[in-house]
């Protein structure tokens, strides 16, 4: 543990260090809720250790690199290209919010 000097007396350092601050993105926050909720101690580990931000950054990184992958791989399978787009915009459409609802789960599932 960390103490300041204070005249004649040693006071610990009960706050922790200030972390570098990140942009967290919606899986990131939909994870902060659901530790804050399901997993305490996870949760007050991270906090008071001052790491709780590059934590959410770091899910929410690796959440939007596994929806990119998941959007090209399922496309492909499904036969979902831009001559489609070009043919037929509201088909196209309706099959790719179709694919991102469900890498939404995926997603959900794999993280928490």
């Amino acid at each position: 543990m960390d103490y300041t000097l204070c005249g004649d007396y040693r006071l610990p350092n009960l706050l922790p260090t200030q972390e570098e601050e990140y942009d967290i993105g919606i899986y990131g926050q939909k994870y902060f809720r659901y530790i804050k909720e399901h997993d305490r101690i996870l949760f007050i580990n991270l906090l008071t250790t001052g790491k709780l931000n590059s934590y959410l950054a770091e899910i929410d990184e690796r959440a939007q690199e596994m929806k990119a992958t998941l959007v090209k791989q399922i496309a492909e399978q499904e036969g979902i290209n831009e001559a489609l787009k070009e043919q037929n915009q509201m088909e196209w459409v309706k099959r790719m919010n179709s694919i991102r609802s469900r890498i939404k789960e995926i997603i959900w599932n794999e993280i928490v």
